[in-house]
């Protein structure tokens, strides 16, 4: 069964950083379009980056200079880099893979929570 998991949320002070990695248990994210979006109570889910299977990337413009997303095909991993973290950021991060392997799914992890304090 094919898993998606993301880690490396935690609580941080303002203008400290965080990388976020996401995996696929039993499955790969290398050629396949990864999303990284958030999270927050109330409001709409909203995508923060993406890279495709080409490796072109997507930074939302209001996070564009601290944040960055990059993938490993060695290790099966995607990352989101956060820098400069403000209170604002604070969210559940959730990982997508869309259209995961050209099957028509779209697979979710649970998310990670990153808090960040003023």
């Amino acid at each position: 069964q094919v898993q998606v998991v993301e880690s490396g949320g935690g609580l941080v002070q303002a203008g400290e950083a965080l990388t976020l990695s996401c995996t696929v248990s039993g499955g790969t994210v290398v050629f396949n379009t990864v999303q990284w979006y958030r999270q927050v109570p109330g409001k709409e889910r909203e995508l923060v980056a993406r890279i495709d299977g080409g490796n072109i990337e997507y930074v939302k413009p209001s996070v564009r200079g601290r944040f960055a997303i990059d993938r490993d095909n060695d290790q099966n991993v995607v990352h989101l880099q956060m820098t400069g973290l403000i209170p604002e950021d604070t969210a559940v991060y959730l990982c997508n893979l869309r259209n995961y392997e050209n099957s028509g799914r779209d697979l979710w992890g649970r998310g990670t929570q990153v808090t960040v304090s003023s």
